[in-house]
């Protein structure tokens, strides 16, 4: 069903020269000719027509074979190419319209100088007419002129007749190997010829998912859901054929096959050859898939067609307005041709950080993870499990193993908490972390070291649990590690472990923002680290002590109720619906403090 598509635009007949306004404000080496609305011409600010001393490179956006037109909805094609070392002018039409001669003159007089001007042109057959008049009449004016048409589809059978390839994507690496043969200092003949070779060089095919919609149009259903059209136009005109969607895999290995066809011979690519690739979003596409489909593309070049790819473009160059997908361009390259393409250059919308060398001899594409500094210094057998644990180290499992397994039998309770408080996945999060610390337990922590087995508990909470919960309790466990390898004696008091609890509190307080009555879970510890110090200092037997902290870390998480968050996603929740349920995270961390507590006790108690 055809509805009206939404645009954050004014009046769609103002799009494209209020889009010049706000490049030319974005981008102060930018200018534009005075002329609206008939005259849209962005150009170089630093070019002066009469007295500019090398070759003009104007690009024109051109027209489509059905009808629609071609024109602006391309960006940042072609005006985003302005700048030194790419195009002098960029002359835009309408939205999907071509530019009228009298544009495409007044584009060429204000940049072209005694050397002339290059104008390159896609392949489009009204813009071929539009611009040989065009060029027709600057000649007669006295200006050297020549043309470069730019036909890189690959999508569509060969075409009988005059018609030729559609220009696509490809003309912007043309219009980057002419800017730097221009900008050289090369002749307008040399120039033409640069441009020339290369666009007898390019392939390109595009995907589509949606079709573009224009604005002030209704959105076309023309493509229904679960299919995508190969071969689409950059203005919405058909493609090769509409089929069902594919893996981004599947789509690649087609897209490039079709380019590099030995039986239609489109480009003068064979195995050994070096090649450029780019992959070019048509609007709506993030860059997330694009890069996906770029990570794809290289190894099936190199791989399957014998390719050595010297270098990847990856972005949205050409789009066609709001259309989902991504065309494919393939450019046989030399060294001529890298080091124009590698050239500096000021345009604005061309990739900087690709230039340099191509995937053969570059630096590995992935490293080996670096491991921490207690792990390249330390020997295995220090950070595994000990054969024979200590008293220690006995004492130190139970608490681990009871702690662990309280925050898993209270899984379903802390999510229904959190999803009244939050987004409904503490319980699943802390799981998830007390899971991965039963199972490294058996292997790997080195329990008759309690520094140590801390440390390893932060590592198993950052792999397992991720988000910020995962991050506050790696930095807990951090901070007591710290305190507690301060401590050059093997045997940790209970003032050194009240000690290591202390810091802990002050390390989520210092990252984290929050103190007490924040309704966190420092809401449980703070109360417990009072109690603790408080009996210790008494002489309380420790034990004794830990026990009658956790009772107060209970107390404390059960509070939680009667305060208004400060931090985290609860404070976005209003007050009367916290104050239904204890925070969570508080009450999470009250159970495990308490069952290591009972777990001690148990131990100590009973031996």
């Amino acid at each position: 069903m055809a509805f009206q598509a939404k645009k954050l635009i004014n009046d769609p007949n103002d799009v494209v020269t209020e889009f010049i306004e706000g490049l030319v404000e974005t981008y102060p080496g930018l200018q534009y000719l005075d002329g609206f609305p008939q005259v849209k011409v962005v150009l170089r600010a630093d070019v002066s027509g009469a007295k500019y001393n090398k070759v003009a490179v104007i690009s024109v956006i051109q027209m489509c074979l059905h009808g629609t037109g071609g024109g602006s909805g391309h960006e940042p094609a072609h005006a985003g190419f302005v700048g030194e070392g790419m195009l002098t002018a960029a002359i835009c039409g309408d939205v999907f319209a071509s530019p009228s001669v009298d544009s495409i003159l007044a584009g060429i007089r204000a940049v072209t100088g005694p050397m002339g001007a290059l104008l390159i042109v896609k392949n489009y057959t009204g813009d071929r007419l539009n611009f040989g008049l065009a060029a027709e009449e600057a000649k007669s004016e006295g200006y050297k002129v020549e043309i470069v048409i730019v036909g890189d589809d690959c999508a569509l059978p060969p075409p009988r007749g005059i018609a030729g390839r559609r220009g696509l994507a490809g003309t912007i690496l043309v219009h980057k190997v002419a800017g730097a043969a221009a900008a050289a200092g090369l002749s307008l003949v040399d120039v033409a010829a640069e441009a020339r070779r290369a666009s007898e060089m390019i392939g390109t095919m595009g995907v589509a998912l949606t079709v573009c919609t224009q604005p002030g149009q209704v959105t076309s259903d023309r493509l229904g859901p679960g299919k995508m059209e190969l071969g689409l136009g950059i203005h919405g005109e058909p493609g090769a054929a509409v089929v069902d969607l594919q893996p981004v895999d599947v789509v690649v290995s087609h897209v490039l096959k079709q380019i590099l066809s030995p039986e239609t011979n489109y480009v003068p690519i064979t195995r050994g050859n070096r090649v450029v690739l780019m992959i070019n979003g048509l609007g709506a596409t993030p860059a997330m898939e694009l890069m996906i489909a770029a990570g794809k593309a290289v190894p099936r070049l190199q791989l399957e067609h014998g390719l050595a790819v010297d270098r990847v473009y990856t972005g949205s160059f050409v789009t066609s307005l709001n259309m989902a997908g991504f065309s494919i361009s393939v450019m046989k390259a030399d060294q001529a041709i890298l080091q124009l393409l590698d050239a500096a250059t000021k345009a604005p919308y061309w990739p900087v950080g690709v230039d340099g060398p191509g995937t053969s001899n570059r630096p590995a594409a992935k490293i080996p993870v670096p491991m921490p500094p207690c792990h390249s210094t330390k020997s295995d057998e220090s950070l595994s499990r000990p054969p024979m644990l200590n008293g220690q180290g006995c004492i130190l499992e139970v608490a681990i193993e009871a702690a662990a397994n309280a925050v898993i039998n209270l899984r379903d309770r802390l999510n229904e908490w959190d999803s009244k408080a939050g987004d409904g996945d503490c319980g699943s999060t802390m799981f998830r972390g007390a899971t991965a610390i039963l199972e490294d337990m058996k292997n790997f922590y080195p329990l008759n070291d309690p520094a140590e087995t801390v440390n390893e508990i932060g590592s198993s909470i950052r792999r397992a649990m991720g988000g910020t919960s995962g991050i506050i309790y790696d930095i807990f466990c951090k901070a007591a590690y710290a305190q507690l390898k301060a401590n050059t004696k093997t045997v940790v008091t209970a003032k050194q472990w009240k000690d290591a609890l202390e810091a802990s509190i002050a390390a989520v307080s210092k990252y984290g923002g929050a103190s007490a009555g924040y309704r966190t879970m420092l809401d449980a510890l703070i109360p417990a680290l009072a109690v603790l110090q408080e009996r210790l200092e008494a002489e309380e037997n420790p034990v004794t002590a830990f026990v009658l902290s956790s009772e107060a870390a209970l107390v404390g998480a059960e509070s939680t109720k009667q305060m208004q968050a400060q931090a985290g996603r609860s404070s976005y929740v209003p007050g009367e619906i916290l104050a239904s349920v204890p925070d969570p995270g508080a009450m999470a961390a009250a159970s495990w403090y308490q069952a290591a507590a009972l777990a001690v006790k148990g131990k100590c108690m009973g031996s």
